[in-house]
């Protein structure tokens, strides 16, 4: 019998930590993760959004801060610690996706917000688990990169260079971690029908379904089958990998 609830529940007893858990995949992955047992906490930006989530996903706590405040992100993780004790896996989720524009026509300010949420964000949820994991010697750490972490795209400059830092972070974080028993790994998400995808088509005069053109699986992917291999890197089955990155593009990136 007991055996039987850990393979239904295999995340029961650990407690996990979403940033960016008002979006499409932060939700998603939020209710996957209660589902299988785990203790969430959700942080989110916008008051919309802790409204949204309060009572929402089963024993979940919401808290509410911007990840390019230091601050703010070091109150998040004391909070989570003085209430639950520990962090056993971390979601480094949020971001954003910023204009669309040619280098040139760019705007510079622009330019820096997307740097601030997507590397800072990301660097300063690192800077402040990452101790609480490796004093704890135990922990997994899973970044958001993204298909753009690892390939070029005209008029999204801002976004495709956040990303690329965020691949070099989580490879400098799995080598500094791994002595600990942390692991940190990323997740490479292609088109996902989301909030996001429809403002970057939209920023490019795409749609939707000329995207999925450019997907050999012929679909865009949904918020819950990033959940589900974001579950797979944080649970113990995907325990001999450390420093990598898990694809999921419909094999968009193959040719």
């Amino acid at each position: 019998m007991e055996d039987v609830l850990a393979q239904a529940r295999p995340l029961e007893g650990r407690v996990a930590l979403i940033t960016g858990a008002g979006g499409f995949i932060g939700r998603a992955t939020a209710e996957l993760f209660a589902g299988r047992g785990a203790q969430v906490v959700c942080v989110v930006r916008r008051e919309a959004d802790l409204d949204k989530l309060r009572g929402a996903i089963p024993g979940a706590l919401v808290l509410q801060a911007d990840v390019t405040k230091e601050d703010e992100v070091a109150a998040y993780v004391g909070e989570t610690l003085g209430l639950l004790g520990r962090i056993d896996i971390f979601f480094n989720n949020a971001g954003i996706e910023g204009p669309q524009a040619l280098i040139a026509d760019y705007p510079t300010a622009e330019f820096m917000r997307v740097l601030e949420v997507n590397v800072l964000g990301v660097f300063l949820g690192l800077k402040h688990v990452m101790p609480v994991m490796t004093g704890q010697g135990s922990g997994v750490i899973v970044n958001m990169g993204s298909i753009a972490s690892s390939i070029g795209g005209a008029m999204m400059s801002g976004y495709i260079a956040s990303k690329h830092a965020v691949l070099g972070l989580t490879r400098t974080a799995a080598l500094e971690a791994a002595p600990h028993g942390v692991r940190v790994n990323m997740i490479a998400p292609g088109y996902i029908d989301s909030r996001m995808l429809s403002d970057l088509a939209a920023g490019l005069g795409a749609d939707m379904e000329g995207l999925v053109t450019h997907v050999p699986d012929g679909r865009l992917g949904k918020p819950e089958e990033v959940a589900r291999a974001v579950a797979f890197l944080a649970s113990d089955e995907s325990r001999y990998m450390n420093g990598t990155t898990l694809l999921l593009d419909g094999g968009r990136t193959v040719g």
